[in-house]
């Protein structure tokens, strides 16, 4: 498995006139290294890949593999809908140094199982890089059975699934009957305590952008199985974790993070800033955190 504990699911920062940030970047892959962050997921969903070009996307790779020196896995969003696009972002990233790639279901197509699984074995067979498949039914329209997920650990360079589908009876299920080298994630911060619970070996989490301490200690608590300390930093966490989907990630994550001082801008188009109620509604819940 590429990890073990807590991932953070990085945002891109950007400045005001909608070019990458890399000065903030570091600043916040230092503050991820130091706050005990297992790996870094970068151009996933809270990275806004669609919205990233290739040329950016070429230039944060390097930027955050070299910044990483062995520190930190550094792990890659190379999902898509398309077979042949996926395979050209996979082997992109393996040549760019990154330890790994996270890969989306295939959206909007609503391939059949079958399709699932050869989609999988297609770019886990061309590219040989490890791959952790991630679940999101509510993004991409498909759901990853506990039955096909088992076809797919058996190829050789699947080593984890994120679970973002919330149907605890399924990420249980498939808890189950994985074999052990296939590391399974939570998904959804709120879930991360059950899921670890049954089984789990971390999260890719959106929080930890913004508590990473507390997400990464969560995780460290749960695989020591204390779950007097685990509980409280769940409980702790429960608001944030909330909070940070009042509205379509990364929004109000983005949004958190400016008022933490933590400057990444604001999301690109076709993405907004929240409305007036929601950031009302995130400054109140950084009151609570701060004090």
């Amino acid at each position: 498995m590429l990890f073990v504990g807590s991932a953070v699911a990085l945002v891109t920062p950007f400045k005001k006139s909608g070019e990458v940030d890399y000065f903030m970047m570091k600043k916040l892959i230092e503050f991820q290294i130091a706050s005990g962050t297992k790996a870094i997921v970068i151009l996933g969903t809270t990275g806004e890949s669609p919205t990233i070009s290739r040329e950016e996307r070429e230039k944060i790779i390097k930027f955050c593999v070299c910044l990483a020196k062995h520190q930190i896995k550094i792990i890659v969003g190379t999902g898509s809908n398309s077979t042949k696009k996926a395979i050209n972002l996979t082997l992109q990233a393996k040549n760019l140094g990154a330890d790994g790639a996270l890969i989306v279901t295939p959206y909007y197509n609503k391939c059949s199982d079958d399709g699932l699984f050869e989609h999988y074995r297609k770019i886990a067979q061309t590219c040989k890089f490890p791959i952790i498949v991630y679940n999101v039914p509510s993004r991409t329209g498909v759901n990853i059975k506990p039955e096909v997920a088992l076809r797919l650990s058996k190829l050789r360079f699947v080593v984890g699934i994120k679970e973002a589908s919330g149907n605890m009876a399924q990420i249980n299920k498939l808890i189950r009957i994985l074999p052990k080298r296939v590391a399974v994630y939570s998904g959804d911060d709120g879930l991360t305590l059950p899921i670890m619970a049954v089984g789990g070996k971390g999260v890719i989490s959106v929080t930890a952008n913004c508590y990473p301490t507390e997400v990464a200690l969560l995780c460290d608590f749960m695989l020591k199985r204390d779950l007097v300390n685990a509980l409280r930093q769940h409980e702790f966490l429960a608001e944030i974790n909330e909070a940070l989907f009042f509205d379509v990630n990364p929004i109000p994550v983005k949004f958190y993070m400016n008022e933490l001082g933590l400057f990444v801008g604001e999301p690109r188009l076709p993405l907004m800033p929240p409305s007036t109620e929601i950031q009302n509604k995130l400054k109140k819940v950084k009151e609570k955190y701060e004090n």
